[in-house]
Formats: C-alpha cells, sequence, structure tokens
C-alpha cells in the first residue's frame, strides 16, 4: 500500500469508492486547512467533502450529508 490516500474515499460500503483496507489504516482529512472528524466521502482532485449533518439519518437509515467545496488534504493517521 503506498503513503498517500487515494484522490477519492467513502466510508458507505455499497459505495464504488469504499475501500476497507485504506479505512482501517486511519485517514485523517484537513478541509481548507480545518480538521475534520465527520467525513462521509471526499474528492481531492475535484476539491469536495461530504459531512454529516449532526446524527440526522434518511428513511434508508444513512447519515445526511452536506457536499462543501474547498481545499482537501487526506492523510494516514498512523504515520
Amino acid at each position: 500500500m503506498s503513503d498517500t490516500p487515494p484522490d477519492r474515499l467513502c466510508v458507505d460500503p455499497e459505495s464504488k469508492f469504499h475501500d476497507e483496507a485504506v479505512l482501517a489504516r486511519g485517514v485523517g482529512v484537513r478541509f481548507k486547512g480545518e480538521e475534520k472528524t465527520n467525513v462521509e466521502e471526499y474528492c481531492v482532485s475535484e476539491g469536495w467533502v461530504r459531512l454529516a449533518v449532526g446524527n440526522r439519518v434518511d428513511r434508508r437509515g444513512k447519515a445526511l450529508t452536506v457536499k462543501l467545496q474547498g481545499t482537501v488534504e487526506p492523510y494516514f493517521q498512523d504515520v
């Protein structure tokens, strides 16, 4: 496994961008220079993150999210 996180990653197991091995290693995300702990999905090349909105869920039981644009800096927490 490389020392750089993937360009796009999602915590939802049904997503094609979900990678259990990478998530088990621990990925942190800085968005606009600020550490975020409620990131559901991110994309570095497109410059956006999806953040969970509180403890709210939709009718399928998935977290409600908001998509924000800006600089995304993922990193591995074990390094």
